[in-house]
């Protein structure tokens, strides 16, 4: 039995006011600085957008409740790039698959909605990523983080 079995994974209702709202409290609670990630840019994070600068956000959903999420959306610099940014899974759900759940589903909707590009990412999880094909293209920087690059 898979370790993310009970739990399911969509695209957020940007209509549901009620899980945009658990959404962010979920991201918000995950996030330790406060400054650079307030409720509003986080709330304004999760508002859709169309193409070509679209932003989607997918949640990880158990037993009616939000335990984690991550957001996929369009580099504006460079056509067929794409950024994953906003992973979170609330630390009572940590250790379950559920990131690396995360990070299959924003690719296959990647996939599903563009056929080929570039993913980026910017990360401390870098065996996680590697694990999706990722590779580093800068030095790990002070904070422990990497930027890694996926050609699908």
């Amino acid at each position: 039995m898979s370790r993310t079995k009970k739990v399911q994974f969509a695209a957020l209702d940007t209509h549901d006011a009620e899980q945009v709202i658990k959404s962010v409290e979920l991201l918000f609670t995950c996030f330790a600085d406060r400054e650079r990630y307030t409720i509003k840019r986080l709330t304004d994070e999760l508002k859709l957008a169309e193409k070509p600068f679209y932003r989607q956000f997918i949640v990880a959903e158990a037993d009616g409740v939000i335990v984690g999420g991550g957001g996929v959306k369009a580099v504006d610099w460079a056509s067929n790039t794409h950024v994953l940014y906003l992973s979170a899974v609330h630390p009572s759900y940590r250790s379950r698959g559920i990131g690396k759940a995360l990070v299959k589903a924003r690719l296959d909707w990647l996939k599903d909605n563009f056929g080929s590009g570039r993913v980026l990412v910017s990360t401390a999880k870098i065996e996680r990523f590697k694990l999706f094909g990722f590779k580093p293209v800068s030095h790990v920087c002070q904070d422990g983080r990497v930027i890694m690059l996926n050609e699908f």
